[in-house]
């Protein structure tokens, strides 16, 4: 069966949703070992989670890329990350789907979340001709991630670095067999009509 181009693809529970992010390991440490961000983590400032584990391996080179050693699987209520999807903004403009664009930038503006569709990746980090989500939280829903959402964070690297040695070897059904399992993720056709461009 093919893929549709946009489906939000992630390893989810009754519960919880798992997003992933990089940081260094002044941040994503302290967060691993607490549970929660530190206070050196911006509250003010955009942040993008992703369900894709192999779009994160993309971004952040396998946790080897300066800033993004600490490789975060993010577990978030669901109620969190519908509510974020719920109050998306399209990250850029699209013909047929806003009114015009004075429209979108209106939209985009007021909007506490963004979603941005980016090719999804295959365990060599190549793009495939489906898309992969990306949920851009500010303000409320930057608050609500770090305080109300997040259930538990736990460091990955180890788990991007065996997958990519495997990957060097040529072992891709072992590196298949380790990454974490995502599935479609159930949000209803009404929830993401206004975000599939």
């Amino acid at each position: 069966m093919e893929e549709p181009q946009h489906r939000i693809r992630a390893a989810y529970s009754e519960s919880t949703v798992t997003v992933y992010q990089a940081y260094s390991p002044e941040i994503g440490l302290p967060a691993v070992r607490d549970g929660r961000f530190p206070a050196a983590w911006k509250r003010d400032r955009m942040t993008w989670i992703k369900p894709s584990f192999l779009w994160m391996m993309y971004r952040c080179g396998w946790g080897t890329k300066a800033g993004q050693e600490t490789v975060l699987a993010v577990e978030i209520s669901r109620d969190g990350f519908d509510w974020a999807l719920s109050h998306a903004c399209l990250s850029s403009y699209v013909r047929g789907l806003h009114p015009d664009r004075a429209t979108w930038q209106r939209q985009l503006k007021r909007a506490p979340t963004r979603v941005q569709w980016d090719p999804e990746r295959d365990l060599h980090l190549q793009p495939l001709p489906h898309r992969s989500l990306q949920l851009g939280l500010s303000g409320v829903a930057v608050r609500r991630y770090a305080d109300e959402w997040t259930v538990a964070i736990r460091d990955v690297a180890p788990l991007a670095h065996d997958v990519h040695a495997l990957v060097n070897c040529g072992e891709l059904a072992s590196a298949m067999r380790l990454l974490p399992q995502e599935l479609p993720y159930p949000a209803g056709k009404e929830s993401l009509a206004h975000l599939l461009g």
